[in-house]
C-alpha cells in the first residue's frame, strides 16, 4: 500500500499556513509552537531545527522526543473524517495537529487546546 503523499510534505511549508490561519484570528505564532511543542514534546529550539533541515511529516513525528498522552483525548471531525477512528498513525498525529490549529483559530482557550 502505498503512502499518503502528505507524509513526504516538510512540515517548514505547512507552518506558514498554520501560523497565519492562527493569525488571522487574532492568534500567535507563539500559541502555535506551544501546541505543537505541546503535542510532540519538541522543545522551541528543537521544533525550530526541525523546521529549518525541512523534516517531512513522517519523519517529524517519528523523530518526536515524546507524544503527549493526552493526545487520545483530542476528538472530533477534521477535513471530514473523526480523529478517533483513524488508524494509521502517523496521519492521526496529523490530524491531530490539524485538530489542535482549528481549535486555536475558533477562539478556544489554550488550557482547553491543550487539555488540561
Amino acid at each position: 500500500m502505498t503512502k499518503h503523499r502528505i507524509y513526504s510534505v516538510s512540515v517548514a511549508s505547512v507552518y506558514p499556513h498554520y501560523v497565519a490561519k492562527a493569525e488571522k484570528k487574532g492568534r500567535t505564532k507563539a500559541e502555535v509552537d506551544e501546541i505543537i511543542c505541546w503535542l510532540t514534546g519538541y522543545s522551541r529550539e528543537t521544533l525550530d531545527d526541525q523546521l529549518v533541515g525541512n523534516a517531512n511529516f513522517e519523519d517529524f513525528f517519528a523523530q518526536a522526543p515524546e507524544m503527549n498522552p493526552s493526545r487520545s483525548q483530542i476528538t472530533g471531525v477534521i477535513c471530514g473524517v473523526r480523529v478517533e477512528e483513524i488508524r494509521e498513525t502517523t496521519m492521526r498525529e496529523i490530524r491531530h495537529l490539524d485538530k489542535l490549529i482549528d481549535e486555536l483559530a475558533k477562539g478556544r482557550a489554550m488550557e482547553k487546546i491543550l487539555r488540561k
